[in-house]
């Protein structure tokens, strides 16, 4: 019994930092080009025309436009930019 529990510092103090993923760009929002659409792990959004794939499955956009999700299905969303 000579752990000493009491008398100050927290033993708790330790998390990892939040990854701030999920969707940046919504539906009918004007992007330019190089604007990231989607912060993912895995490739919940696929990307669609004018979309490009990052090292990190990071959605962007390749030209300026409007940016489109459609889903096929339950679970495939396709992203895309329509040129504006």
């Amino acid at each position: 019994m000579a752990h000493k529990k009491g008398g100050g510092s927290s033993r708790n103090g330790r998390d990892s930092n939040s990854q701030r993923l999920g969707v940046k760009r919504f539906g009918g929002e004007k992007v330019t080009a190089g604007s990231i659409i989607v912060r993912q792990r895995g490739t919940s959004f696929s990307p669609g025309t004018n979309v490009g794939v990052g090292s990190d499955d990071t959605l962007f956009a390749l030209k300026d436009g409007v940016v489109n999700f459609k889903n096929f299905g339950k679970s495939r969303n396709v992203v895309s930019i329509i040129p504006s």
